[in-house]
């Protein structure tokens, strides 16, 4: 626990907690809260904190993470409450009520072992705990009845606090660091979770809300709650680079300076950094830029994203280009 402890400081250390929350520091807070949960009562058949105790536990785990330089204020930083380490509606909260319910060994085979890239682009584990967490919940019953699950606030409800359970078990069954690793990469597949149609859907809502004047100077629009960056009109890098047909030293050093001030704004996720390079390259080619200066200066995804080579890496920069091909394609008046 302590490996596990000290990467939680580290990731959601003082300064930089509330910049990274999404993308690392709530993800591993996530992680350490849920080894904790299963390594609490190892000794016991529990797979939760009992209520009395949750409140005074949940405290020392932030207060010691602080004393060792993470943001006091992680729980609101990452928006987690006590009641995570309890079960909440969960109605099963016992190894062997779990063992009972759960095939262990289908969620095992599909789990013990995450695969950073596959299991991003073709998912395994995930499904395997969804499926644990239906059982556990009831909910998988009353949808072999046909009966309507999903519009029910207290079944969701029960699902969301079931997976947490079914963490817990994976907690007191992996090494920490093994369960760390594999919590971050599930993480990591929410984060960047999506496809090319979706990301070209947000586009075409970019351009249905923000076509003609591209929202300069600042283009907020309906685009504020995806990507909630300030794209300043790009006039050097348009000076520099619209007449360029090879590599241009002025050209290359406007651009990254450009990009450079975006990163500074907060960092970005790899799904956003498409939205966010794909809606660039349009305002540049709106400005008269008709080569693709991003090919020119060797830019790419990572150069838009704290992700950078991740577990999807590769998937996403496909998804990157085959969506700068078709922003390239739109003509916007």
């Amino acid at each position: 626990m302590l490996n596990i402890t000290g990467k939680t400081t580290s990731d959601c250390s003082l300064p930089v907690a509330a910049l990274v929350r999404n993308v690392i520091c709530c993800p591993q807070l996530g992680s350490l809260l849920h080894i904790f949960q299963g390594y609490y009562s190892i000794n016991s058949d529990k797979l939760v904190l009992r209520n009395a105790v949750v409140n005074d536990c949940f405290s020392d785990i932030v207060s010691i993470l602080a004393s060792r330089g993470a943001n006091s204020t992680l729980h609101t930083v990452c928006s987690v409450k006590s009641s995570i380490l309890t079960g909440g509606s969960c109605p099963v909260k016992d190894v062997n009520t779990f063992e009972k319910m759960v095939n262990t060994s289908k969620l095992f085979e599909a789990c013990s072992t995450v695969d950073p890239l596959k299991e991003c682009c073709r998912p395994a584990c995930q499904p395997a705990i969804m499926e644990a967490a239906l059982q556990i919940s009831g909910t998988q019953m009353i949808l072999n009845e046909n009966k309507n699950v999903f519009g029910k606030t207290n079944h969701i409800e029960s699902i969301n606090d079931c997976k947490g359970v079914v963490y817990s078990y994976f907690s007191r069954k992996l090494p920490p660091d093994v369960a760390n690793t594999a919590f971050r990469i599930l993480s990591a597949c929410k984060v960047n979770k999506g496809t090319v149609s979706m990301y070209l859907a947000l586009f075409n809502i970019y351009f249905t809300y923000c076509s003609g004047c591209l929202c300069y100077p600042s283009l907020r629009c309906e685009l504020a709650w995806i990507l909630p960056l300030e794209f300043n009109q790009p006039s050097e890098v348009i000076k520099a680079c619209r007449n360029v047909a090879a590599p241009s030293p002025s050209c290359c050093s406007s651009l990254n300076t450009y990009i450079a001030g975006i990163q500074k704004q907060m960092l970005i996720t790899n799904k956003q950094a498409i939205i966010c390079a794909t809606i660039f390259g349009s305002i540049l080619r709106k400005g008269g830029v008709m080569t693709n200066v991003y090919e020119l200066c060797d830019v790419d995804l990572k150069d838009f994203s704290i992700q950078g080579i991740d577990a999807c890496y590769e998937a996403c920069q496909q998804m990157w280009y085959l969506t700068i091909q078709q922003a390239t394609a739109l003509h916007v008046t």
